[in-house]
């Protein structure tokens, strides 16, 4: 236990090591004070990194604790082992530090905010404004709040799947303080907000569980060389994904190249990059030497080269919090409300050739669509190698919605969208009516269900293994319910449009992305119930779910006409600010909107139609055949032919015929 407490204490040095020196060299400690303006002095320039320095520490080392319990261990049929439930305790003790850590940066964010002492904070009823009002406060009590929610519930945890719940749980608690900081005055905020949200979580699964494993090698538990395995293969994906994150924030933060070498916010980003290609060369040789050796009963070879990398990733961690507190290099913006809420101008009018041509990034729904088309893609050709037949039409369906989520999320609709009520209603038709359809026929879960391999071990969970209890889970047992997926597919089309939800999704990025995931969410989870091929925790009747689909698509029609019938504008506000020049007023592409979400539902509805009677006549087909296999099998057992009829008619010639032999 020395040993990991040194390792602990090492990795701690290394990140205020890191964090001292990057604050220096990049100005950051000794900012440039102009008299008579408000200072907040040298106690809160130093204690306001320090706290974060140990939110994120001890985040980090929630996450590994927790990701060590659900995933690195074999657990019993769901219950975890001891030395998991272990972690998991010492899960509790790490978010109790989170929250404590996340309180004090909230005292010394509020003394930096307002360029005064801490002193006269405290002194002061400034606090209980600053954490309910302004969003840097907000964000720093929901830390508080949620990380003491994860120390409490951890403490009772002892199932894998509870493990795993207050894993996401922490991974969430991660984004709030991200999301309010330098990301959120990038000029294209979108990107920059999205790319942070991402590098902070496979950061933090990366470091956390790296930790953990070290800390359980140093130990001498056992089963290191399965922990060790799983997170190598965790590993890969989290340095993939922190590269393309980190290259996404580097390209929303700075103007050319040469701010790399030429400011001090690119010098501690080239530092970083630095220590990543390093962590990147470290991981390498685990996977290529170390694993084998550690298999072959040799735990010193991993730790030799473990043990630098999380000294080395603390260091990373201090690096990162002092970049987030130097100043960006400056970029010239436009003096434009519309480019503050867009991220860009006001596009030009809209054409044909304009929608196929001004395509706008977006990194949450690009690798959104990469994860399903690459696994999907993984899975079918899985499935062709060990020689099994995969329908060609369940392919060719999921591959299309695909393209179409990619065509309304990066083309010329995404950029129009938010600036045209019509267009964007297009793009909630298209994801919440048309896309979930295509997706549903693709049967995803069918497909991971036949492609995954069991766990290797006997009650042990594997992926396959969790896609089965996620699909018995009480949570999608619920919101599968037919009833529940209709309220959520029609209720929150009216509750999102007609309250000021609409207006508040627009005017953010984040919010412009949950809306988007609810209406694929909501309409998938809908033509689940309707069409899905995929196992599920309630089936209707083939006549139920017509029933279903002809009660529920009129409501969109209304939906549409109520829209059209509107002489109010719904987020006035926000369009009165975009400031557009051109095309019909807001009131008329309003109610051209209401006439698309009236007139498309003709669309999906022909589609599910056809899928359902398809599904129907595939289902008495087979019905039919179950019976006479049924029939044939009887039948072969009393002698018969298994048509009753038939066996009727023999039995009376049977019977003229002993007739005829007595007479």
């Amino acid at each position: 236990m020395n040993k990991a407490v040194r390792l602990t204490t090492a990795a701690l040095c290394a990140a205020v090591g890191a964090l001292v020196v990057a604050m220096v060299l990049g100005g950051a400690a000794t900012p440039r004070i102009i008299p008579g303006l408000p200072d907040e002095g040298t106690l809160t320039r130093w204690m306001l990194p320090l706290s974060k320095l140990g939110m994120d520490v001890s985040g980090v080392l929630t996450v590994g604790l927790l990701a060590a319990a659900a995933a690195f261990l074999p657990n019993d049929k769901g219950l975890l082992g001891k030395q998991a439930q272990g972690y998991v305790k010492a899960a509790s003790w790490s978010a109790l530090a989170w929250a404590a850590a996340a309180a004090v940066a909230l005292v010394f964010s509020l003394s930096e905010t307002l360029g005064a002492p801490v002193g006269e904070i405290l002194a002061g009823n400034e606090l209980t404004s600053y954490a309910s009002q302004v969003p840097q406060g907000i964000a720093l009590t929901l830390v508080v709040l949620f990380a003491v929610a994860i120390a409490l519930f951890a403490r009772g945890a002892i199932t894998a799947g509870a493990a795993g719940g207050l894993l996401v749980f922490a991974l969430v608690t991660l984004l709030p303080p991200a999301l309010t900081g330098h990301s959120s005055s990038s000029p294209n905020h979108g990107l920059a907000t999205t790319s942070v949200a991402m590098h902070l979580l496979f950061l933090a699964l990366w470091v956390g569980g790296l930790g953990v494993v070290c800390v359980h090698a140093l130990r001498g538990q056992p089963l290191l060389d399965v922990a060790a395995a799983r997170f190598s293969r965790m590993a890969l994906w989290c340095f993939v994904g922190v590269g393309v994150s980190g290259l996404a924030a580097t390209l929303s933060r700075l103007t050319s190249p040469a701010d790399l070498f030429t400011t001090n916010y690119g010098l501690l980003l080239l530092a970083k990059m630095i220590a990543f290609a390093v962590l990147g060369f470290f991981g390498w040789r685990h996977r290529g030497r170390t694993l084998s050796r550690l298999s072959a009963g040799e735990p010193h070879a991993f730790l030799r080269l473990a043990l630098g990398e999380v000294v080395l990733m603390g260091a990373t961690i201090g690096l990162a919090v002092a970049l987030s507190r130097t100043s960006p290099p400056p970029v010239d913006t436009p003096v434009d409300r519309a480019f503050e809420l867009l991220g860009y101008l006001v596009p030009p009018p809209l054409t044909v050739g304009n929608l196929l041509t001004l395509w706008w990034f977006d990194l949450f729904f690009a690798v959104v669509a990469a994860v399903l088309a690459g696994l999907y893609g993984a899975g079918v050709v899985r499935l062709a190698r060990r020689g099994d037949r995969w329908p060609a039409g369940r392919t060719a369906s999921w591959f299309i919605g695909v393209v179409i989520l990619v065509l309304c999320t990066q083309s010329g609709v995404a950029r129009y969208a938010p600036v045209l009520f019509s267009v964007h209603m297009t793009e909630h038709m298209v994801l919440s009516m048309l896309v979930p359809i295509l997706l549903v026929l693709g049967a995803p879960v069918t497909l991971a269900l036949r492609a995954l391999k069991p766990a290797a071990r006997r009650g042990d969970r594997g992926p396959r293994e969790w896609v089965t209890v996620i699909l018995h889970s009480r949570v999608v047992k619920f919101y599968s319910h037919p009833a529940i997926a209709t309220a959520l597919f029609v209720g929150s089309t009216f509750a999102l449009y007609f309250t000021p939800l609409f207006a508040a999704a627009m005017e953010e990025h984040l919010g412009h992305i949950a809306m988007t995931v609810h209406f694929l969410v909501s309409g998938s989870l809908f033509f689940w119930v309707i069409i899905g091929v995929d196992p599920a925790p309630h089936k209707l009747p083939y006549a139920g779910r017509l029933l279903l689909l002809m009660v529920t698509m009129p409501f969109h029609a209304f939906f549409g006409i109520a829209l059209m019938s509107m002489g109010t504008v719904l987020a006035s506000g926000y369009y009165d600010q975009l400031g557009r020049t051109w095309g019909a007023s807001s009131l008329a592409d309003q109610q051209t909107g209401g006439a698309i979400a009236w007139a498309f539902g003709e669309i999906p509805t022909l589609i599910v139609l056809l899928a359902l009677g398809f599904q129907w006549w595939r289902d008495d087909e087979r019905v039919a055949r179950r019976a006479d296999r049924r029939a044939d099998a009887a039948a072969a057992k009393s002698g018969g032919t298994g048509d009753a009829e038939l066996d009727a008619y023999n039995e009376y010639l049977a019977k003229l015929n002993r007739r005829d032999t007595a007479t």
